[in-house]
């Protein structure tokens, strides 16, 4: 039998993934137990103590053990705790010591949506590469640049370390661990019951750009504002370096520390955010979009757009655009 430890942690918990990671492994359960097969999952919640956990305002968790008693587990799942993030991890830091022991005594980890924060203040991610909230993916970087984001992912799997991206993408992550743990039948089984879409793989396509506005250098973000109000030109990175003064080079590598983003990318990245919001709102075809954000080449336009949303463009409008795709008539 293996030993899952959910962590009851100390903060704005998202609470569905406490409740729906107990859930989907208890229900493994009694699936087995229905076909006259012996449970596989003990499930049970770890605090730093045995008090009860108050998440918003009105929902009572209450943890069965507590992380210093030094007890044995096989996979340990770090939920989504929201709020600033340093605070986050100095409020539930005595987690740390025994996530790093248990991992070095065989246990897996798996962290949902921003409980990669947590994760990745354990030191093991250094070097993996991760998944998280997209919303989250620049804060992230800069808190943990030796960690790979991949910022597109649902899913991570870093031999037994386990990552999955934004909000109830986690129902994918524990579909795959269940696959892992109990057969590609079960997982599907589970998918059905739940109505979980099984097996996706990107959430770029909820991906929403807002920029990159993080930082302190002022002649960067003049960049970005110049890019985000001419985005329907054709501006050339040379171009740019001229009007702020600034030799190619020089532009290239500060753009790219304050942004995490080239500055060709981070032009690609507002044009098609501009695409984006015409496809899903206007009845423009797909080629008066890409006529209005600034491309010429259908093929550049359709593959850099795919390459940031993995959707085509068509794909795209007829799955955002509500008058495309539910005809009134």
């Amino acid at each position: 039998m293996k030993h899952i430890s959910i962590l009851v942690p100390k903060g704005d918990v998202a609470l569905s993934c406490i409740e729906g990671s107990f859930t989907l492994f208890n229900k493994v359960n009694d699936f087995l137990i229905g076909m006259g097969k012996p449970p596989l999952f003990k499930v049970q919640l770890v605090g730093l103590s045995r008090e009860a956990e108050v998440y918003h305002k009105f929902f009572k968790v209450y943890p069965d053990l507590v992380a210093a008693e030094g007890h044995k587990t096989d996979l340990i799942i770090i939920p989504a705790i929201n709020g600033e993030m340093n605070n986050v991890i100095d409020a539930n830091k005595d987690f740390i010591p025994w996530i790093v022991r248990q991992h070095a005594g065989g246990a897996e980890l798996a962290s949902l949506c921003v409980g990669a924060f947590l994760l990745a203040a354990t030191g093991l991610l250094s070097g993996k590469k991760c998944a998280t909230h997209w919303i989250a993916a620049n804060e992230f970087m800069k808190m943990f640049p030796d960690v790979i984001l991949v910022s597109e992912k649902i899913i991570t799997d870093e031999k037994g370390i386990y990552s999955s991206g934004g909000a109830n993408s986690f129902y994918n992550l524990l579909l795959y661990i269940i696959e892992k743990y109990a057969g590609r039948e079960m997982a599907v089984l589970c998918a059905k019951v739940y109505e979980i879409e099984i097996e996706r793989e990107s959430q770029s396509a909820f991906i929403i750009f807002n920029g990159q506005k993080g930082h302190d250098d002022d002649t960067i973000r003049k960049a970005q504002e110049y890019i985000e109000s001419n985005y329907q030109e054709k501006i050339t990175v040379d171009q740019l370096a001229s009007m702020l003064s600034l030799s190619r080079r020089n532009l290239e590598r500060r753009f790219k520390k304050a942004t995490s983003n080239t500055t060709a990318e981070y032009m690609q990245r507002v044009k098609i955010e501009a695409a984006k919001i015409n496809l899903e709102s206007s009845r423009e075809n797909v080629n008066e979009v890409m006529f209005k954000v600034g491309y010429t080449d259908t093929k550049a336009f359709r593959n850099t757009f795919k390459r940031f949303t993995g959707l085509s463009p068509v794909q795209y409008r007829n799955k955002y655009n509500r008058e495309i795709a539910v005809p009134l008539f």
